[in-house]
C-alpha cells in the first residue's frame, strides 16, 4: 500500500468517526450526562439543539438487567432529542441487557423528578414484576405522572404496580392475554392509547410508540421532525411481523423455540396479580 493508499484510508476512518460521534451526540441530546471521555469533536459544540422552545418535558425511563434492549433504545433514540431523559434503576453500576450489550443509569430511582410528564417502562426479563422496590417507584411515579406509558413487555410491570386496572392497553403478541390478569383489556394493535396510557407492542413497535407519544407531548410538527431524523421509513423484507402474517409454518417454529415460556409466564403473572395495588401510594 503507497503512502497515497494509507493517508486516504485514514481519512476516511476519521471522516467515518467524527460523523458516528455527531449522530450520537444529536440523538442523545436529552440525557443532559456529559461523559468524562468525550472526544474533541463532542467538545467542540456539534450538539444539536431541541426541535422546539417549549420546556423539555420530563421523561423517566426505567432500566433493569435483562431489558430487551430495542424497547428501550428505540423510543429513547425519539424522544433524546426533544425531553430531558433520565434512565433510572437502583443503582448506576453497569448491567447487562438481553442482548449482551452492557449499559448504565443516568439516574437511581431515588433521585429520580417526583412529577415526571412520561413514566415509561420497557419489556425484558419478567421476573422485574416481582421486584418490591420497582414496583413501589413505579406506583408512586406513576400516580401523578402526565403520561404512564409501556413498549412490549413493560405494560406487563406497569399492570403489575396496579396502573393499568381498567385500561385498554397491548403488549408482545406473545404476553399480551395476560394483560387481563391485571385488570387491564388487551387489545391487538401497535400503539394503544387509553386516556393517559399509552402502550406499544412488541419491540420494533417502541419506535411507533415513541412518535405517537412525542406528538402527544410536543405536536405533530416535532415528532415528524424525529422521524426524518431517524430516516425511519420501514420497508421489512418479509411481511412476517404477526402471528397472523407469520403464518402456522413460522409459528410453529417460534412457539418450539419460545418453548414453555407462557408455561412459566401464566403462573407468574397469576402470583403479581393477587399483590396488585398494595405498592400504590395512599391519597389522603
Amino acid at each position: 500500500m503507497n503512502t497515497y493508499e494509507t493517508d486516504t484510508n485514514l481519512n476516511r476512518r476519521r471522516f467515518l468517526s467524527a460523523a458516528a460521534a455527531a449522530l450520537s451526540v444529536a440523538l442523545a441530546g436529552g440525557s443532559g450526562h456529559a461523559s468524562a471521555s468525550r472526544t474533541n469533536l463532542q467538545e467542540s459544540k456539534t450538539k444539536l439543539p431541541p426541535m422546539h422552545k417549549e420546556t423539555k418535558p420530563e421523561v423517566a425511563m426505567l432500566l433493569y438487567p435483562g431489558v430487551t434492549l430495542l424497547d428501550l433504545i428505540g423510543p429513547q433514540s425519539v424522544l433524546a432529542p426533544s425531553c430531558n431523559v433520565h434512565v433510572v434503576w437502583k443503582n448506576t453500576d453497569l448491567l447487562e441487557t438481553d442482548s449482551g450489550i452492557v449499559m448504565k443509569a443516568t439516574s437511581t430511582l431515588e433521585d429520580c423528578p417526583k412529577d415526571l410528564d412520561v413514566l415509561f417502562v420497557p419489556g425484558g426479563e419478567f421476573s422485574i414484576m416481582r421486584d418490591e422496590e420497582v414496583l413501589r417507584f413505579l406506583a408512586d411515579r406513576g400516580s401523578r405522572a402526565k403520561y404512564v406509558t409501556s413498549v412490549c413487555g413493560g405494560s406487563i410491570v406497569l399492570g403489575a404496580a396496579g396502573l393499568l386496572q381498567g385500561y385498554e392497553a397491548t403488549s408482545h403478541w406473545s404476553a399480551r392475554d395476560k394483560l387481563s390478569l391485571f385488570g387491564a383489556t388487551p387489545v391487538e394493535a401497535r400503539v394503544v392509547r387509553d386516556r393517559n396510557r399509552i402502550s406499544g407492542g412488541g419491540v420494533t413497535a417502541g419506535i411507533d410508540f415513541g412518535l405517537v407519544l412525542l406528538k402527544e407531548l410536543l405536536g405533530e410538527d416535532v415528532a415528524k421532525m424525529s422521524q426524518l431524523a431517524l430516516e425511519y421509513d420501514p420497508a421489512p423484507p418479509f411481511d412476517a411481523g404477526t402471528p397472523e402474517k407469520a403464518g402456522p409454518e413460522i409459528m410453529g417454529k417460534m412457539q418450539e423455540w419460545l418453548g414453555p415460556m407462557g408455561d412459566v409466564l401464566t403462573p407468574m403473572c397469576a402470583a403479581a396479580a393477587k399483590d396488585m395495588g398494595k405498592h400504590m401510594p395512599v391519597v389522603n
